[in-house]
């Protein structure tokens, strides 16, 4: 299941596609040729050569042309561009307490599910709707239509009905110099669990680990309020909101809806904290890494045979060291590019305020990250989580009528399938790097009103964008392994 299980149904599916050409893959996998790669998606079962040295090129010149553009544009034509907003209709927030509830009521059943229903990961809802439903589909719903987990989280709901039946007195806040370190301890663990633990995918061990979870955080927000803790400790919470804040739906206090350009909601927000840049960046990084552990190159770095894939939990002390690694890199890099901006622009304005205004852009980046390595989970995996929800015990019930679908795998199967997977997967992570680029120039500007110091404080970190854009091309073209 999205290449967490070693050896789930779905790669083996992508790896009936690549037997009639695998002796050709081996022949060409330790050479890393420059211009022809091997296509794949984010199980990367497909074997199919791409003109890749073109699309790493392209993408680097698109992001670097938005950049150029965006230079000689008068900001005052931009400013215009960002404020531009269409007014839609006014939704309450009469009925949030009630979908919340549904939602805790829906998250209890799925939990019991994965504590007494089917062993298979593609059969019990629980692991299909945390990894495929959740944790991939309502964060691209997120990034586009705006702040929808604030409705469906399943704590909102017993928050409210707790404090209405009890008589407490106003919640402790957490302290200020907490900051959002406790969500990005959280996020973490999410992160190793997802991308290192042995199996993820097991029903039961994640119905424990989700309950406790769930568990662990409502007792927190009996503490620290709802509102206090799910603003700086509930990781899913931050992150979400994060990425809503790109989303082309726009709610103010009074329920008013408006849609926005992308990103301009990115563009309002004040600096995040240092433990709010070290979150962001953990979030891109960790499906970075998701996508680098799997590699020929990876693996090879540490005396590992891909074509002998030893499965994950030979491969625990390797995949947290990376983890760790991967992040330390980005954050070094990303303090570095800002840092030197700062300089070339002649800024009195801190590091640490610059960093935290400027973090701000890499959320576009992150979002397609999260689309490109995701898209065929999503794909296949989601067929299968309607499918099981509908018999969430495997008692033979079809409660939906979806019990007895047929999973078209062949979506993601076959060199059509491939070839349009690839594209869409590339052009998906070369939009989200140009969005970036937009994102921060307008950032930027909140640092330097003079427009010329604005695009020079910029250019260490347009080259750190254009890097990031040939990297990720790279994840999506190089032979990978398990």
């Amino acid at each position: 299941m999205s290449g967490r299980t070693e050896g789930g149904a779905v790669e083996r599916c992508h790896n009936l596609v690549a037997l009639p050409r695998f002796s050709f893959f081996l022949a060409l996998a330790p050479v890393f040729l420059p211009t022809p790669a091997f296509a794949h998606a984010s199980d990367r079962g497909h074997v199919l050569l791409l003109p890749t040295g073109y699309y790493l090129a392209g993408g680097a010149l698109a992001v670097a042309a938005s950049f150029l553009v965006l230079a000689l544009l008068r900001p005052d034509s931009l400013d215009r561009f960002w404020h531009k907003r269409l007014p839609l209709f006014t939704f309450g927030d009469g009925a949030r307490t009630a979908v919340s509830l549904i939602s805790f009521a829906g998250f209890a059943i799925l939990i019991a599910a994965g504590l007494f229903g089917s062993r298979d990961p593609l059969s019990n809802p629980l692991p299909l709707t945390v990894w495929t439903l959740l944790w991939v589909g309502l964060a691209l719903l997120q990034g586009l239509g705006g702040d929808l987990w604030s409705w469906l989280n399943p704590w909102y709901g017993p928050c409210r009905v707790v404090s209405r039946l009890s008589d407490r007195t106003e919640p402790r806040r957490p302290p200020q110099w907490l900051g959002y370190w406790p969500a990005f301890v959280l996020f973490f663990a999410f992160a190793w669990f997802e991308l290192i633990d042995p199996a993820p995918d097991d029903p039961a061990r994640l119905a424990w680990a989700a309950g406790v979870y769930w568990l662990l955080s409502f007792a927190a927000m009996q503490v620290f309020g709802y509102r206090g803790w799910t603003r700086s400790g509930e990781f899913l919470t931050v992150f979400f909101s994060m990425v809503a804040r790109f989303a082309i739906v726009e709610r103010n206090e009074d329920g008013r809806l408006k849609l926005c350009w992308p990103g301009a909601k990115l563009l309002e927000v004040a600096p995040l904290s240092l433990s709010g840049v070290a979150f962001l960046l953990l979030a891109l990084s960790s499906v970075s890494f998701d996508g680098l552990s799997k590699t020929f190159f990876w693996l090879g770095r540490f005396g590992i045979n891909p074509l002998e894939f030893p499965g994950r939990t030979a491969l625990i002390g390797i995949g947290s060291f990376g983890l760790v690694l991967t992040f330390v890199v980005l954050a070094a890099v990303f303090a570095l590019a800002v840092f030197l901006g700062q300089h070339l622009a002649g800024s009195k304005h801190s590091l640490a305020h610059a960093a935290g205004l400027l973090v701000r852009s890499i959320v576009p980046i992150a979002l397609a990250y999260h689309f490109a390595h995701y898209l065929t989970a999503l794909l296949v995996d989601g067929q299968y989580a309607i499918a099981a929800l509908s018999d969430p015990f495997a008692l033979g019930w079809n409660l939906f009528g979806t019990a007895d679908m047929p999973i078209g795998a062949g979506v993601v199967a076959g060199a059509g399938s491939a070839w349009w997977l690839w594209n869409l997967q590339a052009g998906v992570i070369i939009a989200g790097h140009m969005f970036a680029v937009l994102v921060a120039h307008g950032l930027a500007g909140r640092l330097h009103p003079v427009p010329a110091r604005a695009a020079l404080s910029q250019f260490p970190l347009t080259a750190l964008m254009i890097a990031y854009t040939v990297f990720g091309l790279w994840l999506l073209a190089t032979p990978t392994a398990g």
